[in-house]
């Protein structure tokens, strides 16, 4: 795959300004392990290599298990994950395939059942920014691979 174009060089206010909401996210109270999860799961659905390259990494660097990684597609079916993180992949899976369902209410319920008011705010921002990231990483082809994690 060759790379198209470079968001930091020809759009730098633009991409300075998706960085900041990243750094937003980063502090934002939420559990980083919990970010990266949902970061990786909007990440496969989107198909984007590049970002599930980083966010595989990223979980990995924060001492994350390889077994649920590995099983995160089908997280409905296996016992590794908590009622929280259920309730936030639920949210970012209905955020993220929202032409599909609309943020159904019974996902709401759930989410809010486990996550505060604020936290629901940012999970969806962390989901529409991952979503983002993706979209803006899959239309210039940024080559996944040389992706290091910050030092944890």
């Amino acid at each position: 795959m060759k790379p198209r174009f470079s968001y930091a060089r020809v759009a730098p206010g633009a991409y300075e300004a998706m960085d900041a909401l990243e750094g937003y996210l980063q502090n934002c109270g939420l559990e980083k392990k919990l970010l990266f999860l949902i970061q990786l799961r909007a990440s496969q659905i989107n198909g984007c290599a590049y970002c599930l390259d980083m966010h595989w990494k990223d979980l990995r660097a924060a001492g994350e298990d390889e077994q649920r990684l590995y099983s995160l597609d089908a997280w409905r079916e296996c016992p590794y994950y908590t009622d929280r993180e259920r309730a936030a992949l639920a949210w970012t899976e209905a955020v993220t395939l929202v032409a599909q369902g609309h943020v159904p209410d019974a996902v709401y319920e759930e989410a809010r059942a486990h996550l505060s008011e604020k936290e629901l705010a940012d999970l969806t921002f962390a989901v529409a920014t991952i979503n983002a990231w993706n979209r803006l990483s899959i239309a210039s082809r940024t080559v996944p691979g040389g992706y290091k994690p910050a030092a944890s």
